[in-house]
């Protein structure tokens, strides 16, 4: 057991408190990674915020990147000292959805998840819980084997951490979750990091047209740069008759990244007949949706979600870190900022503010 600092949620709708934990030692199939970067994601402002609840005290955190510092005793694919991020989707390989190559709905999760005591405590024993079984913003953590990657030595931890949420959720949801055809049309609603990482997944999959809606012209500005075609501020106007207005009946492909179902909603209006609408953006617990039945009967409309690019992880950030060792898969110029790990608060309200894609926090500065 080591003690490390992190920044801990005690209460909803305050700022992280930055404090000493203890971590526990590995189990056998576990690794402790020295953190040393974590993108802050909107899925964490939902915990810190209450709209999903969470039991507290909780280490958030997800969007991760370090290095291995301790391996337990069955651990044969790592060693200290590689560099790696997180796959936030371990899986037993064995059910019926990990045979289909939908490790993202692993029938046994919770079943692989188990550890006989608790990863994070208190200075005074009290356990901790950390998001997702991760809890990233600790300057270290505890994830089993199968839920890391090791990351290629050109590509920089900064931008690496991208890979383990943003990235994989956003271009997974193009090429494994709707599977947009080439040549197709796509519309992206909310051109944060996820939106950005679908406009560029919608590029790579040989899309005619990219229509990025947000409310920041910022975002915008910066959607063209990943590759959309066309852009649409959902501020000023009408998102339904100008998408009909520049593409006719609408678009093959929609998808959804901000989590309500207002743009839910809009995500099946801007669909032509037979379209698919791709939700990828989590909402409020409790939040419910209400689409015209007449989209299905009559339009043969679909609706899907895609959690966590809806495939396997670890073999698709793999082929990620790939494509950006190409030059064909933006990173570097996703990352907003990178802040100092006590300026985390701060980082967080900058995001509120919506001119962000990603800021990074350095746990090791």
């Amino acid at each position: 057991m080591i003690d490390t600092q992190a920044a801990v949620l005690t209460a909803v709708n305050e700022p992280l408190e930055l404090t000493t934990i203890r971590v526990d030692d590995p189990e056998p199939h576990e690794v402790r990674v020295s953190v040393t970067h974590v993108g802050l994601c909107h899925s964490d402002l939902h915990y810190m915020t209450g709209t999903v609840p969470v039991d507290l005290p909780v280490v958030v955190g997800h969007e991760v990147a370090g290095v291995v510092e301790a391996v337990g005793s069955e651990v044969t694919g790592l060693r200290p000292g590689d560099r790696v991020v997180g796959a936030l989707t371990p899986s037993c390989g064995r059910c019926a959805n990990c045979e289909a190559g939908r490790s993202t709905q692993c029938g046994r999760v919770e079943e692989v998840r188990r550890r006989p005591r608790p990863a994070f405590r208190t200075t005074s024993g009290r356990p901790i819980e950390r998001l997702g079984d991760v809890g990233a913003f600790s300057r270290h953590i505890l994830m089993r084997e199968n839920a890391l990657v090791r990351l290629p030595d050109d590509v920089p931890l900064h931008v690496g951490c991208l890979l383990a949420c943003c990235v994989i959720t956003g271009v997974g949801a193009v090429f494994r979750g709707a599977r947009v055809r080439p040549g197709s049309t796509v519309a992206v609603i909310g051109c944060g990091g996820v939106g950005s990482a679908i406009i560029q997944g919608a590029r790579l999959a040989g899309a005619s047209a990219v229509v990025a809606i947000d409310l920041d012209d910022a975002r915008l500005k910066a959607a063209r740069g990943y590759g959309a075609t066309h852009v649409v501020n959902g501020g000023t106007a009408d998102v339904v008759a100008e998408i009909h207005a520049q593409l006719g009946d609408g678009v093959d492909y929609s998808f959804e990244a901000v989590g309500s179902a207002r743009t839910a909603a809009t995500a099946m209006a801007v669909l032509r007949p037979t379209g698919t609408a791709c939700l990828v953006g989590i909402a409020p617990a409790g939040t419910e949706l209400s689409v015209p039945a007449s989209d299905f009967f009559f339009g043969e409309k679909r609706l899907i979600g895609s959690y966590m690019g809806s495939g396997q992880a670890r073999q698709d950030i793999v082929q990620l870190a790939r494509l950006y060792q190409q030059g064909r898969l933006l990173l570097d110029e996703m990352v907003t900022r990178v802040i100092p790990f006590n300026e985390i608060n701060e980082g967080f309200e900058a995001m509120r503010s919506g001119d962000v894609t990603r800021i990074v926090v350095d746990l090791q500065s």
